[in-house]
């Protein structure tokens, strides 16, 4: 093509086009996104570079639970720019200790190990388990067992994609962390086979999000949960899409009484500001390390702790669990009358969370999801068929009804 008509092909894009294109050109494919080229967000909303506004319906997969440029986040950010950003953990700095101690609080446990990531919070935890199983259990070196559930996802680095059964995350990244033992989700049985005395820590999400926001049986939480007490094996709840408001209550646990040994927290802890995540549990777990053995240069860093500590102020008050509460009922209400009429033909989920799937007929959830594009709704699929609905929980019952209309005249 020669420069003349590769030009008037340029000139000829929108801007999105342009920044897709570039985008393309130059960063690895390892996301499909929706082709389209976010410049403002505010609330439940955001503006594309061509000023066409959209309904954020997936809120960054639950990392901007308050919404975009909360008022109070930012403030918090802003006041902590101005003071101090970063002093790596050489040295103390005096947002860290209220920050770690109203988070524990928050949990009703002892200590927190702030991270970055939820990846890293996960691969935190795998280690807690292991050091606590050797020091503490008394499992022979190298023999501690982690069991987990199928359809996980607890992230995507090396060690996270070898107890995962997604072939997309898994396949060619080989060879595989040995370590992990795979059983049914939901399968309370399969999992009381597969614990052993080497066995140092069951590693579950609450609802699997990625899976389709799948909630488990309705007393299979509690049972994992007498299960590794009997045995004395850890039981980790990765909260880090299902927490911190999102379902309904504080923790998703919570909907079943159920308290676990470790909490795994990220995404909304960061309110879409910073990322943000931690690993909290008691001293008898987290005791276990000691300097040098676990760390990270920006975990637990000034201004992460100053936004961290406002949303867990925020969450303090109940306000926002009792709102994805209220809204959720109504969500999944009217999710309900598009299963009953046949366009949808299952819906999971709790809170201001669902998966949604879609009959066949009507479209896959990548073509759903971009048909809800064009009509101003962003959502996202996952497994081929499902979409997932996870508004901001500051979104009005207006614009929430606003979107379920767009979604029925999608599939109308």
């Amino acid at each position: 093509m020669s420069s003349t008509s590769s030009s008037a092909t340029n000139s000829s894009r929108t801007t999105s086009e342009r920044f897709i294109a570039s985008a393309e050109a130059h960063s690895a494919h390892n996301y499909h996104p929706l082709p389209i080229v976010v410049a403002s967000a505010d609330g439940a909303w955001m503006t594309d570079v061509e000023g066409r506004r959209y309904l954020d319906m997936l809120a960054g997969y639950s990392a901007l639970n308050f919404g975009h440029g909360n008022r109070r986040l930012i403030d918090a950010a802003k006041t902590q720019l101005d003071r101090v950003t970063l002093t790596s953990r050489a040295f103390h700095h005096d947002r860290f200790a209220e920050f770690c101690t109203r988070l524990a609080e928050l949990c009703g446990k002892e200590m927190v190990l702030p991270m970055n990531t939820g990846a890293e919070a996960v691969e935190t935890a795998v280690k807690t388990a292991r050091k606590w199983g050797y020091r503490v259990k008394g499992v022979p070196d190298g023999r501690a067992k982690i069991v987990v559930a199928a359809g996980n996802f607890h992230g995507r680095t090396t060690t996270v994609i070898s107890f995962s059964t997604d072939e997309e995350a898994r396949a060619d990244f080989g060879p595989y962390t040995p370590g992990f033992e795979i059983v049914p989700y939901g399968d309370l049985e399969a999992l009381r086979a597969a614990v052993t005395d080497d066995t140092v820590a069951v590693l579950i999400e609450p609802i699997q999000g990625e899976a389709g926001v799948l909630v488990p049986p309705a007393g299979y939480l509690p049972g994992v949960r007498e299960l590794t007490r009997e045995r004395g094996v850890l039981f980790i709840a990765d909260e880090i899409q299902s927490g911190l408001g999102r379902t309904g209550r504080t923790f998703a646990c919570e909907h079943e009484g159920v308290v676990p040994d470790v909490y795994l927290l990220g995404k909304a802890l960061g309110g879409g500001v910073v990322p943000v995540s931690a690993v909290v549990a008691d001293a008898d777990v987290l005791g276990v390390f000691k300097p040098g053995e676990h760390g990270s240069t920006f975990g637990g860093n000034p201004l992460a702790c100053a936004v961290g500590l406002e949303v867990v102020d925020m969450l303090s008050t109940g306000e926002f669990q009792q709102r994805a509460t209220e809204l959720g009922e109504h969500l999944h209400a009217e999710l309900g009358l598009l299963a009953g009429a046949g366009t949808v033909t299952e819906v999971r989920g709790r809170g201001l969370w669902a998966g949604v799937d879609i009959a066949p007929s009507y479209g896959t959830g990548r073509e759903i999801s971009e048909k809800l594009m064009e009509k101003g709704v962003l959502v996202k699929d996952t497994h081929g068929s499902t979409i997932r609905i996870a508004p901001p929980l500051v979104i009005s019952k207006e614009d929430l009804d606003w979107g379920l209309a767009q979604l029925r005249a999608v599939l109308a």
